[in-house]
Parts: C-alpha cells; structure tokens; sequence
C-alpha cells in the first residue's frame, strides 16, 4: 500500500483556452490562438480550434459536479487574460467577472481546494500585434492584470500561478513554429524569456502587497536532462539544456537571480536581453512561495553535432537524442521514464531549499481512445497504470525528504490541445466533441478510489 502524507492533495489542471470555448456575447477579446485559428486553421488537426474546446463556458455546472465525482481535493483552472480584459489593458469584460466568481464559489463550495494560474500559453491578440513578449510592456500590462484578478477574485482564491511552462511558448513560438507567432529568434526568444520572468515576479509583487496572507508560485516543467553518455562533452550539453530549459525560469523565481554560467553563455553571443537595474532588483526580491512542477518525459540530450559559427537555435548548443530500447507511450510517440519524478525531487530538495511543491501536470495523451470502450465507458487501465508509476516514484522521493504537497494529473475532461487539437485524449472524463455529452471514464472512478483512501 502506498500512503501519502495527510492533507495530501488529489486533482487535476486545465487551462481557459483548451477548455472554456466562446459563446456568442460572451465579450471575451481575441487571444494569439484565436487569431492564428483566425488566419491558419489548416495548422490545427482536423480544423478544430479554440472556440469549441470543451465548453466549459456552457457546462461549468456540471463540469463542477464531475470533479467532485471524480474525487478532486483541489482544481487547477486558469483564468484567460482575454476574457477578463478583452484588450490586454484597460476596460474590464462583466460577463467574465460573473462566470469565474460563479465557477470559484462553486468550486469552494464543493470543499475542492482552488488554485488558479494566470497565465497559459494565451496573450490577448491586441497586445501581441504590439509585439507581444517582445515588448517590455506587455510585462508590465501582466501585473495590471494580475493585480485585477487579485481585487476581483482575492476573496474566492488564496493560492495562484503566475505562469504556466513559461518556457515553452518561447522556445515554441520563438524557435519553432508551434505557437505564434512561430519565429526563430534566438535574441527574441531570449528576450521574451526576459520579459516573462519580470513579469511573473511583477505579480508575486502584486499578490504579497494586495494580500499577504496568499500564496503565489509559477509552474516549471523542471524535466531533468540526461547526458546520452558519460563522456564531457554529452555531460556538458546536459548541464546546457537544464540552464536553458530549467533554471532560466527556476533560479530567479526561486532564489532571484540567474545562474552565473547560463549569463556567461549569452554574454559570449551577445544575447543578453535588455534590462535594467531596478527590474533585476524586482525579480530579486520577489520570489514565489512554493513551486508548480509539471513532468511528462525526460529530455535526453547529446553534443551538438553541427557546427556554426553563431547560434541560431538551442541545438548549436545540445541535440535531442533517442535512447535506444526506451520506454514508450504507443499512442503519443512520448518516453516514459517514471524516474524522472524522483529525480526532480532530489534536486528541489538538494539545491533548492527543499522549497514546497506539487506535482500539478502528469499525463497520457492517448490517440484513438474510443477503441478502448467497453459498455459505454472508456477503460483505460494504461492510464491508471501510468498514475500508479508515477506515484510509486513520488512516495519514494517523499519517504527520502522531498516536500511534495500534492499530485495534479493533466486533465479533467479531454480537451483541446493547440495545435493537436483533440487528436490526443488526457482526461479522467471522456468528451463526445459533436454530442458534448461527458462519460467518466475507468481512471476517473479509480481516481476517486486513490483520493478518497489517500493512496493506493
């Protein structure tokens, strides 16, 4: 058997853009998804875009009793920037204060402990076609917002994320093309970074000051690197990419400052984004007060196999690399490697302070689900078993000292996944996209099973 610590959390994320959906006057503004759907829908598998989603603008109140069905303790939604301030600044959408008060007391009053991030891959359009990230207005447009959501929603909400994976929106809108607006800059990517951080600690500023008994962190894909061999070189390109993709966000949200090496990095390619003083005094000083820790799959790095005088994308710095006989997901193309979990929470204990945490996204995606359904309902035992995994690995970092609150498993109820759209399913509930009709699925009764005896 294994047991968690009491007070251990059990629930799931999502997120306003794959879930809300938009309804016909319901005054929300154009986010950069919206608008790239807008322009490209080609992009998007089968051509479904952010205004079907799951509907959860329409169908909160059941959505709300399924959680309960399904054995949350706590629910991670965010709030989309677009709906409450159409512009990005400025006037405030009523219609959006009145769908998330409802959906926070509903919640609260279900006993369900709420967090809610700000944050989630979605820009108002109106900023963006300012330069979006790219522009050090945007960081302090963030704060504005935040400190909206704080006044409007603060008597409903103790606990908030000021981002989600800020990373990947910059290496995947910044050096690729999966999020807009899908250029490769490395100077710009490194900048937006820039700009991101300030503004996540803009926020933290905001919350403490507006309430300061609340709580407020960021969420990190903290995916620990692992060398393809021992020799220095693939150790080197390891140590590169966690700089790059960890601790760029890591270390000045949690300790303030950035890492000596990943400065020295840029510095030697005159990529040091634009700053001042006083904004590194910001981030200095406001550091979040626990930690969001999302993982998935491990990254698998190798040296460089290209040589180029100066970089144009991460890999003049680390390559991707397939290790041979890996564990794998057949339905998402994804390594599992459960270990990952513990690893990251050796290092939070070891070079972090030991910081509190949660595990707030852990996932299947599966393709093709419907060939599992039995009865009517879905039986996904892969899904349970991937849960089960993972959690053994969290219940050994936890026994070894790491401070690990609770397990959040990405997602509620199947739902739109960017580019993918609904090619992957994630949920504990099944989602009929034509009939919107909900069905919970095996995993979604196993999990209030896990919930309710506190392990498993």
């Amino acid at each position: 058997m294994y047991k968690f610590p009491e007070g251990f959390l059990w629930g799931t994320s999502t997120s306003g853009p794959q879930s809300e959906g938009i309804e016909a006057g319901d005054g929300k503004g154009m986010s950069n998804w919206d608008y790239w759907f807008s322009i490209a829908p080609e992009k998007f598998h089968n051509q479904v875009g952010p205004d079907r989603t799951s509907t959860f603008y329409r169908n909160y109140k059941e959505d709300i009793e399924l959680l309960e069905q399904t054995g949350h303790t706590t629910f991670r939604p965010s709030i989309q920037w677009s709906r409450l301030i159409p512009e990005g600044v400025g006037e405030v959408n009523p219609k959006a204060v009145e769908f998330y008060r409802d959906v926070f007391k509903r919640i609260n009053a279900k006993g369900i402990k709420l967090m809610v991030n700000l944050y989630h891959f979605d820009i108002p359009y109106a900023l963006q076609a300012k330069g979006g990230w790219e522009n050090k207005e945007t960081a302090y447009a963030f704060r504005d917002y935040a400190e909206k959501c704080f006044e409007l929603f603060g008597d409903l909400v103790d606990t908030w994320f000021t981002f989600n994976e800020p990373i990947v929106p910059v290496e995947a809108g910044y050096l690729a093309d999966f999020h807009y607006p899908a250029k490769v800059d490395l100077k710009a990517a490194v900048q937006v970074a820039y700009h991101t951080q300030l503004a996540s600690s803009l926020a933290v500023e905001a919350c403490h000051r507006l309430n300061p008994e609340h709580r407020i962190s960021v969420i990190l894909n903290l995916t620990p690197a692992y060398p393809r061999s021992d020799q220095p070189e693939d150790i080197k390109a390891a140590r590169i990419a966690e700089l790059f993709q960890a601790k760029s966000f890591l270390d000045p949200s949690v300790k303030g400052y950035y890492p000596e090496e990943l400065i020295d990095i840029l510095k030697a390619h005159d990529l040091i984004p634009a700053h001042t003083e006083e904004e590194l005094a910001i981030i200095r000083e406001n550091t979040v007060d626990f930690l969001g820790v999302n993982y998935y799959q491990p990254l698998r790095v190798q040296a460089p196999t290209k040589t180029t005088e100066q970089p144009m994308n991460l890999d003049f710095y680390f390559e991707h690399y397939v290790m041979p006989g890996r564990k794998i997901n057949p339905h998402r193309g994804w390594e599992i490697y459960e270990t990952g979990v513990y690893d990251i929470a050796m290092m939070i204990k070891q070079d972090y302070d030991n910081i509190d945490w949660i595990l707030t996204e852990n996932g299947m995606g599966v393709e093709g689900e419907e060939k599992f359904k039995v009865d009517g309902a879905i039986q996904d035992d892969y899904r349970i078993e991937f849960i089960q995994d993972h959690l053994k690995e969290l219940h050994r970092a936890i026994e070894d000292g790491a401070n690990c609150h609770g397990y959040m498993l990405w997602t509620f109820i199947d739902c739109w996944s960017w580019l993918n759209a609904y090619k992957n399913r994630y949920g504990l509930v099944e989602l009929d996209l034509e009939s919107q009709k909900r069905t919970i699925k095996k995993s979604g009764h196993w999990f209030k099973e896990l919930s309710q005896n506190n392990g498993f």
